[in-house]
This record gives structure tokens, C-alpha cells and sequence, in this order.
């Protein structure tokens, strides 16, 4: 269990790094599974079960905030305080991206449920929007896993493009809703679809933040 009794060790920071790399592929999973049901309307995983799983996200952040808390009271030093910070700062962001998972998944029953309809144009617009922040995803995990700075930095070229395309794809619905090509109530939702994608996105830029601040601060401190 997620809840069991806390080793006393000088490892507790490092078993809290490899924590949070678990709890980042939970939420990438979270995220597929949504963007899937998105484009095929086909429940993979009920809405029920990835709240479930975003419960276990939940459990995931409180157990690394305890095994950092744990790490410094044991230590008694504050030496490398500064990693501390930036791992609980970085599992706040990897459950804010679960919960945007979710958002995505019961925008997506809502889509399905009214009888919604996007235009071809919107589709490709989201399947677009999509893959960029897939592949922030997949390359944030890569980096918090390998601690990877080149990695890291290139979430952030990502982010940049991933910001532009927000702004032109909403600009392209308001037109395509102002043309008679989708109603008003849908023209809503897409909005909230590329919003929850952009929120994940931010988030993914802040872990990869963090990775380039911790590999920082390790040499700085110990000349690694």
C-alpha cells in the first residue's frame, strides 16, 4: 500500500524521484485513454475507472510529499532543500495533468451524450493540438525518468508551439461557429477541449522545469 509505514533511510529523496516518475505515467496513461475515447467515442476505460486511477495519482503525491518531509527530518540537513521544493512543486503538476485527463474524458461523454458534432476541420484541429501535447508527454516522462536535460529542453520548444496553435485553433472555431459550421453549445466544448490540452501542456513545461532545476542544483551542490 501507497500508506505504509515509511522507512527510515537516506534513500527516501531518491525513492520520492522514482515515485514521481510512476505517478507521471499514470497520468499520460489517464491522458491517452481520454484522447482515445475523444477521437473514437470507444470507452476504453469508463470515465469511473479513470477516476480511479486519478485517486491513485492523488495517493502517488501524498506519499512522495511525506517521503521528502521524511528525508529532511531524518537528515536534519537542508543542504539540497532546494530539490525538496522542486519534487513537490512537480507532483503538484503531474496531478493537476490527471485531473485535465478527466475534464477531456467527461467533455467527451458530454460530446457523445448531447449528440455533438465537430466539423472535419475541428477533428483534425484537436487530433493536431493533441499529438504535440502527446509528445510533451512522452518526452517529460523520458525526462524525469532519465534525468535528461536535452530532453527537458525540448518539452519547452514544444510548449512554445503548443501556446501558438491554442490561440490559432480557437480563432479557427470562433470563424467555423460564426460560418453556420458548428453550433454555439459545441463550438463550447472544443473551446474547453484545447484549453485542458494547453492547462497539460503548462504542466508538463513546469516538470520539465523542474528536471533542468534539480540536475542544476546537483551540480552546483555536488559537483556532479
Amino acid at each position: 500500500s501507497l500508506h505504509d509505514a515509511l522507512p527510515i533511510s537516506d534513500d527516501l529523496l531518491s525513492q520520492a524521484w522514482d515515485d514521481s516518475h510512476e505517478m507521471l505515467k499514470l497520468s499520460h496513461e489517464i491522458f491517452q485513454q481520454a484522447l482515445t475515447y475523444l477521437r473514437n467515442g470507444e470507452n476504453i476505460e469508463t470515465l469511473k475507472t479513470l477516476k480511479k486511477r486519478d485517486k491513485e495519482i492523488n495517493e502517488y503525491q501524498r506519499n512522495v510529499r511525506r517521503k521528502v518531509l521524511t528525508h529532511y527530518a531524518v537528515k536534519q540537513d537542508t543542504t539540497d532543500l532546494a530539490n525538496g521544493l522542486i519534487l513537490i512543486n512537480m507532483v503538484v503538476d503531474i496531478e493537476r495533468i490527471g485531473d485535465h485527463a478527466v475534464n477531456i474524458m467527461e467533455l467527451a461523454e458530454r460530446k457523445i451524450g448531447q449528440r455533438l458534432s465537430f466539423s472535419s476541420a475541428a477533428h483534425e484541429d484537436l487530433r493536431d493540438i493533441a499529438f504535440i501535447c502527446f509528445n510533451m508527454c512522452e518526452k517529460t516522462t523520458s525526462a524525469l525518468k532519465n534525468r535528461d536535460v536535452e530532453c527537458a529542453r525540448e518539452v519547452l520548444d514544444f510548449e512554445k508551439t503548443l501556446n501558438q496553435l491554442q490561440v490559432t485553433l480557437k480563432e479557427n472555431h470562433i470563424q467555423r461557429v460564426n460560418r453556420g459550421m458548428c453550433n454555439l453549445l459545441a463550438g463550447i466544448i472544443f473551446i474547453s477541449f484545447v484549453d485542458n490540452i494547453e492547462k497539460i501542456g503548462d504542466h508538463l513545461t513546469n516538470i520539465a522545469e523542474g528536471v533542468i532545476k534539480h540536475l542544476r542544483w546537483d551540480v552546483e551542490i555536488n559537483g556532479e
